[in-house]
């Protein structure tokens, strides 16, 4: 109910109900949507209040480490103690949650922003001992490398990566978007033997195709990668922004009413574009042009 109140701007109604359900029917859940939308709303020490409540009686729930450290690093002014309080919460949070890689990788992300890149790389080593096998922390140490131009530590690190998991597609991937052109070909062709079924690989072989102006084999490739899971939104923003660069009006729309119907929650760029505070309340129409955008801008 607090739900429809709030998506409806009812946001004293939806107060009350998520008020009366933490003290009727409490849960980590309860306590999050109660938070997020004193967030939502501006009230930034209220969230965090509710986040702490929160953390007192469901320790392992992750989501509050991360919403809290979120608020301190991104939402309130920057200063000191409101970065000291955000590490605060993601250290809590490794503590409480030690196999949840996304509080490792914001914690990591935050001592890269505040220019502490040797630590933001030990915490994602820390992380892969505790972690092994586990192929979002190492693109996360891949890519740290890539983003301070390290790219011989980053093909090293991509490659041991691979090592320990042959068969991710996240991972499998990012091998054929950042090799040299020459050898693209083959390592999606490697790709492929790996991992034939991945949604991730096969959208990195369709963007190589477009790539070389293999249109229809591009268009046969996104779709297929659509069609093999379709609630990973970053193949069907990637399957938009080449339709927008080389189909018509009508393929576009086609592509566009497909992913509304299928209505995806998962994917990288996905995910952290349309749970971004200024892009809560987007329709999925909308939330598919900016996954989009922020995708092309990547390239």
């Amino acid at each position: 109910a607090s739900k429809l109140e709030w998506e409806s701007g009812e946001i004293e109604r939806a107060r009350v109900l998520l008020s009366r359900a933490r003290e009727r029917a409490p849960s980590g859940q309860v306590y999050m949507k109660s938070a997020l939308l004193e967030r939502e709303q501006g009230k930034l020490s209220e969230a965090l209040d509710l986040i702490e409540a929160g953390i007192k009686t469901y320790p392992t729930f992750s989501k509050f480490y991360m919403m809290g450290g979120q608020i301190c690093s991104s939402d309130l002014p920057k200063s000191k103690r409101t970065l000291d309080r955000a590490r605060s919460f993601f250290e809590r949070g490794i503590q409480a949650c030690p196999s949840n890689s996304v509080i490792w990788i914001l914690a990591s992300r935050l001592e890269e922003t505040s220019k502490q890149e040797t630590k933001a790389r030990s915490l994602l080593e820390v992380a892969r001992l505790k972690n092994p096998k586990n192929e979002a922390l190492w693109l996360e140490a891949v890519r740290l490398e890539r983003r301070h131009d390290n790219e011989r530590t980053a093909d090293t690190l991509l490659a041991r990566a691979l090592q320990e998991c042959p068969k991710s597609g996240m991972l499998l991937a990012e091998n054929i978007r950042t090799a040299p052109r020459s050898v693209q070909k083959a390592r999606s062709a490697d790709a492929i033997k790996q991992a034939p079924e991945d949604p991730h690989v096969i959208t990195a072989v369709a963007q190589l195709f477009a790539s070389e102006g293999k249109i229809e084999k591009a268009r046969k490739w996104f779709n297929r990668a659509v069609q093999l899971n379709s609630d990973f939104g970053d193949a069907w923003a990637r399957y938009y922004a080449f339709e927008i660069s080389a189909g018509t009006a009508q393929q576009q729309k086609d592509v566009e009413n497909r992913c509304i119907a299928a209505a995806p929650k998962h994917g990288e760029v996905w995910a952290s574009t349309l749970k971004a505070m200024e892009n809560r309340g987007k329709t999925l129409s909308e939330g598919l042009v900016l996954v989009a955008a922020a995708i092309n801008r990547q390239r």
